[in-house]
């Protein structure tokens, strides 16, 4: 039988390896989206970090102004400005919840890094809702494409593009760092239940 201490080495640990993914996530990508269309049988894609839109995104860009959308550096300006502050901060609160006797603190500081990955899926929503919805209406084709929202996973359509988004490793990389975080939480609560 372990004993309580090493229960909760364990516990940490778990929650260092889960911290550790996480931060190595901000420097791989988490999302990208690849559209098709007669004149672009190859496809233009971009595809999205923490810090910045990379791919075929001045291609993207020009296109995207004749229907009056924003540009993609454009969206998310402030989220990729301070994503690495959050990363690090939630990072540094899941390591000191491990410090902390009280159940409900520990669990509390867990939860931003918890909570990151779906924080950038439900951002993200938003931003390609917004850009799809709000075209400048002085735009030369304006009155040609209505109001639309980008697929964020699968297949979609926009006009005569196909679309396909998908998540990137940076995404799963989070993911993973979030669930070891979320069993660091568990280990650490099952090792008090035992010593009572």
């Amino acid at each position: 039988m372990r004993s309580a201490s090493s229960r909760r080495w364990v516990a940490l640990g778990v929650t260092l390896i889960g911290v550790v993914l996480f931060v190595l996530s901000m420097n791989r990508t988490w999302w990208g989206i690849v559209m098709f269309a007669p004149q672009y049988p190859q496809g233009l894609t971009a595809i999205s970090s923490l810090r910045e839109m990379t791919g075929d995104v001045g291609e993207l860009d020009e296109l995207n102004h004749y229907i009056g959308m924003m540009k993609l550096g454009d969206a998310a300006a402030l989220e990729r400005g301070v994503a690495p502050y959050l990363v690090w901060g939630f990072g540094a609160l899941a390591l000191c919840a491990g410090l902390t006797s009280r159940w409900w603190l520990n669990l509390l500081l867990r939860i931003p890094l918890i909570g990151f990955p779906f924080g950038f899926l439900a951002d993200l929503k938003f931003w390609l809702w917004y850009a799809g919805n709000h075209l400048d209406p002085k735009a030369a084709l304006s009155q040609a494409v209505k109001a639309f929202t980008p697929v964020m996973l699968g297949e979609g359509k926009i006009a005569q593009f196909r679309t396909y988004g998908w998540v990137e490793p940076g995404f799963w990389l989070a993911v993973a760092g979030a669930s070891l975080v979320l069993a660091g939480f568990v280990l650490t609560m099952r090792s008090r239940t035992r010593e009572v």
